[in-house]
């Protein structure tokens, strides 16, 4: 292979012109959808690289997307948002573009201090992974800059965000619980803490309802504070025959819990989580859970974001990407 991979190259390889090779990787009109993407696979294919920064000099954009991670995202134990980025930085060189991460900490959160690398003009837009206070998202939008919401979203219906179909997903969760035989079944995390944990906590309560079953008062567990750091659980006074966690991290400490106090998983009470992440295969047994299709996600928050800036005006709204069942041994038939 050459060092140094020119359009003139990948056109010689597909037999069209180098402006119809220029068109495509520049996302210009005037090429079809399907040689579009057959010049850009023969591209990545051949180690083409564009002059990233001759194209920033013509076109006036940096080519580099800011990530915003909440500070309380991102401890040592949490690995969930680093395996987002990940396949966000592969979305965005897939578009030429780079990330730059930023965390955002409590202090600059609750300060509502704009990221460096915006106030420095690094970045053409952003995507914000995990929810954010909502007077920061606020403050945020007040700049007018493309912004993508990504696992989380709020009531306001003009911004583009992408989620994990979280009211489904739990839904079908405790549909299967229900199915193999629980009936006093209680939902563990803080319903105020972000949008994806009240929309879990819906779509249960939603199989609940449509079973008819009563729930008890104490069978809303809470798992952390206000600002999401977790905290202290107290487990109801009479114990369901089944836990839906609102995230595998929390089933992990749950079943630890339970184990401290004489309960066995599953042959006493079943446990189920939701994300599919390091915690479900760590667990004791390995969890049941809901997988979320981090891949699908972050190609559409990258898709969402790059046409945005193309087109400001662009607007698609609240997606959500559906995940899957995963079934493994936290959970008893009570049949």
């Amino acid at each position: 292979m050459k060092q140094s991979v020119t359009m003139r190259d990948i056109a010689d390889k597909l037999g069209v012109s180098s402006v119809t090779v220029s068109k495509a990787i520049n996302d210009k009109e005037g090429v079809g959808e399907d040689l579009r993407k057959k010049i850009k696979e023969a591209a990545i294919d051949m180690g083409y690289r564009l002059n990233a920064a001759a194209k920033s000099m013509k076109d006036g954009l940096s080519y580099n997307i800011g990530i915003i991670i909440p500070e309380r995202f991102t401890d040592v134990t949490q690995g969930f948002y680093m395996r987002f980025y990940q396949d966000l930085a592969k979305s965005m060189d897939e578009h030429s573009y780079s990330g730059i991460m930023h965390i955002l900490s409590m202090e600059d959160e609750d300060n509502l201090i704009l990221p460096r690398v915006y106030l420095e003009k690094k970045v053409d837009g952003f995507i914000i992974l995990g929810q954010v206070r909502r007077s920061y998202i606020d403050m945020f939008l007040q700049t007018d800059t493309p912004i993508v919401f990504l696992d989380f979203y709020t009531d306001q219906p003009d911004v583009d965000c992408v989620i994990t179909d979280n009211f489904y997903g739990m839904y079908d969760l405790t549909n299967y619980l229900i199915r193999l035989g629980h009936r006093d079944i209680a939902f563990v995390g803080n319903i105020h803490a972000t949008s994806s944990i009240l929309d879990r906590y819906l779509g249960y309560y939603k199989s609940i309802l449509e079973h008819g079953i009563q729930v008890d008062s104490d069978y809303l567990v809470n798992d952390r504070d206000e600002n999401g750091q977790y905290i202290d659980m107290t487990l109801p006074a009479r114990m369901p025959s089944a836990f839906v966690c609102n995230c595998d991290q929390i089933a992990f400490y749950l079943i630890s819990l339970l184990r401290r106090k004489g309960v066995n998983v599953p042959e006493d009470c079943s446990v189920v989580g939701f994300d599919n992440d390091i915690y479900a295969g760590l667990a004791d047994p390995n969890l049941t859970t809901v997988e979320v299709n981090m891949a699908e996600m972050s190609k559409t928050a990258v898709s969402m974001i790059v046409e945005k800036l193309k087109n400001r005006n662009s607007s698609q709204g609240r997606v959500a990407i559906k995940g899957k069942i995963v079934y493994r041994d936290s959970v008893k038939d009570l049949r």
